[in-house]
């Protein structure tokens, strides 16, 4: 869209998307760069509709003139057949969770991919890419996973809880990066392949503020191991402190949430987002967050 634009109408479907800190940083980045932006959430539960409603809800946010929506689960799959147009990368991934709406038409884009392929990029811009093991094969370690193949990884051990999903995932994966080597493990694996991985990227709940804890033994990261997690609440996950106390380079969960809403924005804008100004008020809104539920942030600097 053009930047002379009056105003930019951006909404967020998906369930349970209240809370997101997506719209803030939109608004936020749009207000320093003087455009009027309006983000609003369209929550499926708020609003008793089914996922499924995602088309209606396409038409019904062209119709009231919206630039662009973001789409979250459970929609990422079910919007594709809604659309005009799927850049490559979304169709690859068989997922979109930005829709630009431009002169009518309803264009697919998949931030989730290229905003983690950033974050390692600007986060951990020396990180060895030879051989990496990824923890998760759900919706968001697909599109991690596809990230980490696109940035060169060589060889991705893809570790599940669920072989199924671990096998399923890999052999796609290995269709579309023939030239790298996908394979599916067992967690009972870790204990081999750590010695041989460069990097560790964690992709399940575990390290969330409903689920605590650590994904793996902490025994089996080395200083020498890069570590990266996509769990951004808290932002300082179990994993990402001790593996920091370890010697290891950390990359923290907040790098790809700020990195998704920074791409987003510029697709729907037509503006690039300065990305460490979005990352700071990232971190302002997870310490409010925080202070209000009663939490004592710990390493604040260090996660910047």
């Amino acid at each position: 869209m053009s930047n002379r634009a009056e105003s930019v109408l951006v909404g967020l479907i998906g369930e349970g998307v209240m809370p997101s800190l997506t719209p803030p940083m939109h608004e936020r980045e749009a207000d320093v760069q003087g455009l009027r932006l309006l983000y609003r959430p369209i929550d499926l539960l708020e609003l008793a509709l089914p996922a499924t409603a995602v088309g209606d809800l396409l038409t019904a946010a062209q119709r009231m003139g919206f630039n662009g929506l973001n789409i979250t689960h459970p929609c990422k799959q079910l919007v594709l057949e809604h659309l005009d147009e799927i850049s490559d990368d979304a169709r690859r991934l068989g997922a979109v969770n930005t829709v630009l709406i431009q002169d009518g038409r309803f264009i697919g884009h998949n931030t989730d991919f290229s905003g983690f392929g950033a974050a390692l990029a600007t986060g951990l811009p020396d990180a060895k890419l030879d051989r990496v093991v990824q923890l998760g094969a759900g919706g968001a370690g697909s599109a991690v996973a596809y990230a980490l193949l696109k940035a060169g990884v060589s060889a991705l051990d893809l570790v599940d809880m669920d072989p199924a999903r671990a096998a399923e995932r890999a052999s796609e994966l290995a269709e579309l990066f023939p030239e790298a080597t996908v394979t599916p493990r067992s967690t009972n694996e870790l204990s081999q392949i750590m010695p041989l991985a460069d990097g560790l990227v964690h992709c399940t709940p575990i390290g969330m503020a409903a689920h605590p804890g650590l994904p793996l033994d902490i025994e089996l990261l080395e200083p020498r191991h890069w570590v990266a997690d996509i769990v951004y609440r808290p932002i300082e996950t179990q994993l990402v402190r001790e593996a920091r106390a370890k010697g290891c380079d950390v990359l923290d969960g907040g790098r790809m949430a700020v990195g998704q809403a920074a791409d987003a924005f510029q697709l729907i804008t037509g503006r690039e987002a300065n990305r460490e100004r979005m990352r700071a008020h990232f971190l302002e809104l997870i310490a409010v967050e925080d202070a209000a539920a009663g939490l004592v942030p710990e390493l604040t600097k260090a996660a910047h």
